[in-house]
Order: structure tokens, then sequence, then C-alpha cells
């Protein structure tokens, strides 16, 4: 039996979900796009998990779908139950109550670049590229790409790069608001490690729910967003991670927080 294609790997609070089919890119086949969801569910239910960073290896974060397995498929059912199944992964990424931190090793191209879009912070390498690449063999986006591109980039950014599937480096990512941060290829792994142990150390209900909130906050107006946040501020001021913080800060220290 040869590698499984999503290795998991638990280390100090910090799940790391790995793309391991280098060979293909990480393009996703049923066995990644399995292995993906599995994962995500495995860490969302180990109250020991803080974070999650999800990642590729090889010279790939992930290139889209595997277009071998693609054409392989016999029928619309058949096809629409695979694409349905990956886009569970970007429901999962997104309900997830835990940060999920992105660090494109790579290529990201079709839905692996709507994939990292999912997450919650994106690291990048220098050498990452990214592409919409789906028009160039017929398709549309899919994996969340129409929903999350726009908010990001804006309508007709969007439409540019979906319409020519043109590739985008690191710096056109970042200037674009596609990344959070471009580090040094040999520097990647420390620098979003680095960032993510800040993630664990935080206050775990705060982060649950600013996540929650900005990922609704297209859908709300300003008079629902002002009561949620009185409602989700009066819970937050009742948690012990509240009073510690309080706490640490009149003492001058870190404050340690248990998401209670």
């Amino acid at each position: 039996m040869g590698e499984k294609a999503v290795l998991l790997e638990k280390n100090k609070g910090i799940a790391t979900i790995t793309l391991n089919r280098p060979e293909a890119m990480n393009a996703m086949n049923p066995a990644l796009v399995d292995g993906w969801i599995e994962s995500l569910a495995a860490v969302k239910e180990d109250p020991e998990v803080k974070a999650v960073v999800l990642t590729g290896n090889g010279k790939a974060f992930c290139a889209g779908g595997d277009l071998f397995f693609l054409a392989s498929i016999q029928g619309p059912v058949a096809a629409r139950k695979f694409i349905e199944l990956a886009g569970r992964i970007v429901t999962a990424i997104m309900s997830m109550e835990k940060p999920v931190i992105a660090m494109v090793n790579g290529v990201a191209a079709g839905a692996g670049f709507n994939l990292a879009l999912a997450c919650d912070i994106v690291f990048c390498a220098k050498s990452a590229r990214f592409a919409q690449s789906f028009v160039k063999v017929g398709l549309v986006p899919d994996c969340g790409g129409l929903y999350l591109l726009p908010r990001v980039v804006g309508a007709h950014k969007a439409k540019e790069l979906m319409f020519t599937a043109d590739l985008l480096d690191a710096d056109a990512a970042l200037q674009l608001g596609i990344v959070n941060r471009v580090v040094a290829d040999e520097e990647l792994k420390a620098v979003t490690y680095e960032f993510v142990e800040r993630m664990v150390n935080s206050a775990p209900v705060a982060l649950e729910m600013i996540k929650k909130m900005i990922n609704r906050s297209g859908n709300l107006d300003l008079e629902s967003t002002l009561e949620l946040e009185a409602d989700l501020q009066t819970i937050c001021m009742q948690t012990a991670d509240h009073q510690e913080g309080v706490k640490a800060f009149k003492e001058k220290r870190a404050p340690v927080f248990k998401g209670e």
C-alpha cells in the first residue's frame, strides 16, 4: 500500500494537514478529497487542537482537480457527486471554529486556489503561483471560487482572472489581498508556524466568534451586525478567558487562555 494522499500531524495544539500527491501536484482525486475531509473532521473534534495549518508536499500546494480522474468520470450523476464532495472541504474549513491557515508552498491552481481562499489566513512562498485555470479546460470555477474570489478582489478583477486564467505571482497575489504575507521559500514554514503559535495562545472563544462573524458579514446589514456584536460581546464578557485577559493586563504578563 502506498502513502496516504493526505497526512495529518498534531503537535502542541497545532494540526498540520498535508496534501500528499506530489507526483500529481496534489491534484484532487477521490483519495485526496476523502482524506482531506476526514482530516478536517478529525481536527474539528479534537479539543487539543487550537489551530490548523494546510499545506502541500512537493512543488505544489494543490493544482486543482486531477484532470485524468475527471476525464474518467462516467455520467453527470457521478460528476456532480465528486464536485459536491470537493465542495464540502470549503464548508468544513469555513465552518470550523478554529483558525485555518493556508501555507501555500507552490502552485495553487483551479480548486487549489479557491481552497486557499477559504482559509482564514494565507501565507505563501515567494515562488508560489496562483491561477483560476478552469476556463483553459472548458470548466467553471468550483470549490467556492465564484463566491470567494469576488469578495476578495472585487467582481471586475475576479472576472478578469477567471476569464483569462492568467497566472499570478506571489507579489501580485499580495497586492490583490489574496494572501496575507509573502515569505522567502526557505523561511515559509518557520514564519507560518510562528504566526500559528500566536493563534494557539489566543482566546479560543473570541477567535471562533470573530471567524463566524466575518464569514457572515457580507450577508448582514449594519443594524444586524451591531445586534450580533452586542450578543457575542455579552457572552465573551462572562468567560473565564476575558477575566484572565483583564487580570494579565493588570499584572503586565501574557494571558493564559483556556477556552472557558
